[in-house]
């Protein structure tokens, strides 16, 4: 059986208390009395409470003073403050010491009891909140990863797994998915990250000057080497070096990386020094390797080499919920690049960028979201807008559990239904958070407030 929260109401007013304890152990909480202000800060030093509920006005100790003492001791435990004599500068206060709530006497009971709820509720949302940063590393940074689909969560919880360790990383997807940022955040959070993270795209370099890239040269090696150049794994010693495309590598030049990564060391082109190179190595590819070796392709050793972590990030379609959340932070870039006062996207706007399977997945999300600045003539954009998305009337890829929930056969749902969807899920995506939801949605937030009642989702 789950054991009750625990209240301490604090009040030296006895009838007043007493009441206090009767109407909340009725809703279900366990209580505990303090008569005064010193009482109450000396009972929370001997005991946790999950609130205090306690009258701003007492003969010995009040209730500013033992607020301050009490979010001195322990800055987590929400308070609520009471008082029969209401006043602008008594609320700022009492607010600004840190108190959660503040409410006059007598005490509106449905008011008190929605108050206590919410303040559980926001103690419970920061404690889930600090068991998922402790459990991705109390350290762990994003490096502009957006995303909260189960798919991408559980990519970083692996990331955050991963990145402390030495281990080497083979990074699959298709283009587009974000596998050079997946990389950073390994980079970026582990014990290497004071050192450099170099990167270099093999399928963007020919074979005899990818070779040069990597490796280095020495000056009169071949055609136009007019100087000593190192290469990236002397680069990126101490660090990280990010291979990406490593599939477009040559056979021959397969064999030259397998032998810097058995041995740990490199010899410029045209060179005989042997360089010793401390680097962790990080590769990403978009092919099947395993069907690659199969037709000759790719060297099965280096394979193996390679792939000691494999980290698969999910293409777009497969974390539809991220998309309102992506097509957002790249709006506010490219508005401000382009210098467009743009805010957000219509609901139908929104509802296309959702439907749409994105083969060139966030890279294609960003093109599309960046015509659209160039082209709006509003400060928001619409689904006209979006002419280079094609539109679709299916729910195709849109599984139940997909976090977006739109209703059935939405194109032929008159607008306000679509309005009503896209609001309600943003308020999902972003945890409740008003201010944001409104953000996004571009919006005031006394439109969206007027909205949720009308949907009948505020309390």
């Amino acid at each position: 059986m789950k054991k009750p929260n625990t209240i301490l109401v604090v009040d030296d007013d006895t009838a007043h208390r007493s009441m206090l304890r009767v109407l909340l152990a009725e809703w279900g909480y366990e209580i505990f009395e303090a008569d005064d202000g010193s009482t109450a800060i000396g009972a929370v030093e001997k005991r946790p409470f999950d609130l205090v509920l306690m009258d701003i006005r007492m003969l010995k100790v009040s209730g500013i003073e033992a607020l301050d003492r009490i979010k001195s001791f322990n800055p987590s435990i929400p308070v609520i403050i009471m008082t029969a004599y209401s006043s602008i500068e008594t609320a700022v206060s009492t607010l600004k010491k840190g108190a959660y709530d503040y409410l006059t006497k007598p005490l509106d009971f449905d008011k008190l009891k929605l108050t206590i709820e919410r303040a559980m509720e926001h103690t419970r949302l920061k404690e889930e909140n600090r068991l998922l940063k402790e459990s991705l590393g109390i350290h762990f940074d994003r490096q502009n990863i957006i995303g909260q689909s189960d798919g991408m969560s559980r990519l970083l919880e692996t990331v955050a797994q991963v990145a402390p360790s030495e281990a080497t990383v083979l990074i699959t997807g298709e283009s587009g998915t974000g596998k050079e940022l997946i990389a950073g955040a390994i980079h970026f959070n582990s014990h290497r990250k004071s050192g450099a993270f170099v990167k270099i795209n093999c399928a963007a370099i020919t074979e005899t000057l990818l070779e040069s890239e990597l490796f280095g040269h020495e000056k009169g090696a071949f055609t136009g080497a007019d100087r000593r150049k190192e290469g990236r794994f002397v680069q990126a010693h101490g660090g990280t070096l990010f291979l990406d495309e490593i599939s477009e590598m040559s056979m021959p030049m397969q064999v030259k990386l397998l032998r810097v990564l058995q041995e740990r060391e490199v010899t410029r082109v045209g060179g005989d020094q042997v360089i010793p190179v401390d680097v962790r190595m990080i590769a990403a590819t978009n092919r099947n390797l395993e069907e690659w070796i199969k037709a000759g392709k790719f060297r099965e050793d280096l394979y193996y080499r390679l792939n000691v972590i494999n980290l698969d990030v999910p293409p777009l379609r497969q974390r539809r919920p991220d998309i309102p959340l992506l097509a957002q932070h790249f709006l506010e870039i490219l508005a401000a690049k382009n210098q467009k006062a743009i805010k957000g996207f219509t609901p139908s706007a929104m509802d296309r960028l959702i439907r749409h399977d994105w083969p060139g997945n966030v890279r294609e999300l960003m093109n599309a979201v960046e015509r659209a600045v160039v082209l709006s003539r509003s400060e928001i954009i619409d689904e006209k807008d979006l002419s280079m998305v094609p539109a679709s009337d299916s729910r195709e890829g849109l599984p139940e559990d997909s976090g977006i929930v739109l209703p059935e056969a939405m194109s032929n749902l008159p607008l306000d239904e679509v309005e009503k969807a896209t609001i309600l899920n943003t308020m999902q995506a972003v945890g409740g958070n008003k201010s944001e939801a409104a953000r996004r949605l571009g919006i005031t937030r006394k439109t969206l407030h007027k909205k949720l009642k009308q949907y009948g989702a505020m309390p």
